[in-house]
């Protein structure tokens, strides 16, 4: 899963790095595959709904805000004493509406943007489910092969170790009983 670089960077990180070890370069580069395959799945609507959330979050759409609502309440203060009628009259009812609609419409793009995130947090959460299960099958086969090796080297005395025994032996079911049992359940 081999992800191309842009322009030599995997997400602001230099690729060409020789500082960084080879599994962390690896690492690096899998989890930027991962979320380039996650970008190219993501749908023109997606796309979109990303990009008008980042700008809604932006120090610019603050300031046009600012700048639009200053405006609005500026001209129409201003058009009573210019003998014109104002066209939304203090409390600014039309101003309110209008901010209600836009609220309106970026939680609809906030949530939409959410859900997108929670299917790469979901990715993630799958794949450090899978290596954690993976270490720990190596991990149960390293202490396995060493108790091995105690037991047939001359060398070392050969004693019954009741805990390598347990360890060495991988369990994900038994570890995802206990957290259930250990946790309390949800009324979700």
């Amino acid at each position: 899963m081999d992800a191309p670089a842009r322009g030599g960077y995997i997400h602001g990180m230099d690729s060409n790095r020789s500082d960084l070890p080879p599994h962390i370069e690896e690492t690096v580069r899998i989890d930027a595959g991962l979320q380039e395959e996650h970008d190219r799945e993501a749908t023109p609507y997606e796309r979109g709904t990303a990009r008008a959330t980042r700008f809604f979050g932006s120090p610019r759409f603050i300031a046009a805000v600012t700048i639009f609502v200053a405006l609005w309440i500026s001209i129409n203060l201003a058009a009573t004493p210019l003998r014109r009628v104002p066209f939304d009259k203090p409390p600014f009812q039309l101003l309110q509406s209008v901010i209600d609609l836009g609220v309106l419409y970026m939680t609809i793009l906030i949530f939409g943007t959410q859900q997108r995130q929670d299917k790469m947090a979901t990715h993630r959460a799958r794949l450090t489910l899978h290596l954690a299960m993976i270490n720990d099958q190596k991990s149960a086969k390293i202490i396995e092969q060493l108790e091995e090796l105690r037991r047939d080297s001359p060398f070392i005395r050969n004693r019954v170790d009741a805990q390598a025994e347990a360890m060495s032996t991988p369990d994900a079911q038994a570890v995802l009983e206990a957290i259930k049992e250990s946790t309390p359940e949800s009324d979700a």
